[in-house]
């Protein structure tokens, strides 16, 4: 495996539920770092119907340096990735790129505004 030019920053973000003061919840979401990224095309993409309009959704693969299962700085499943606070790539799922652990490679869906 030849290494990833990792040149993109993303913010790596987890959700957290706050009470939305009508007995349900909202979902905001909270920095955890900065994590410098390989950013690779995944598979086709598709549309969705959202609010307020249709949403393009992309599939694709982002390698990140690797780090030890319960670090803050590795993504997790339903977590995101955030490009200049206005791409976001929800994490779908993460696995180790090579035998020795020094990158993970995350499924991730771009949801973008069509």
């Amino acid at each position: 495996m030849s290494a990833p030019r990792l040149t993109r920053a993303l913010v790596l973000e987890a959700p957290v539920a706050a009470p939305d003061g009508a007995g349900g919840q909202v979902i905001t979401w909270t920095p955890l770092g900065t994590l410098w990224a390989e950013i690779r095309p995944g598979g086709q993409g598709a549309e969705r119907l959202a609010d307020p309009g249709p949403e393009a959704l992309q599939r694709l693969r982002i390698t990140v340096r690797g780090a030890p299962v319960g670090s803050e700085a590795r993504p997790r499943p339903g977590q995101r990735l955030v490009e200049d606070g206005t791409r976001r790539f929800r994490v779908l799922s993460v696995a180790e790129a090579d035998a020795q652990g020094r990158y993970l490679i995350c499924s991730a869906i771009a949801e973008d505004p069509a």
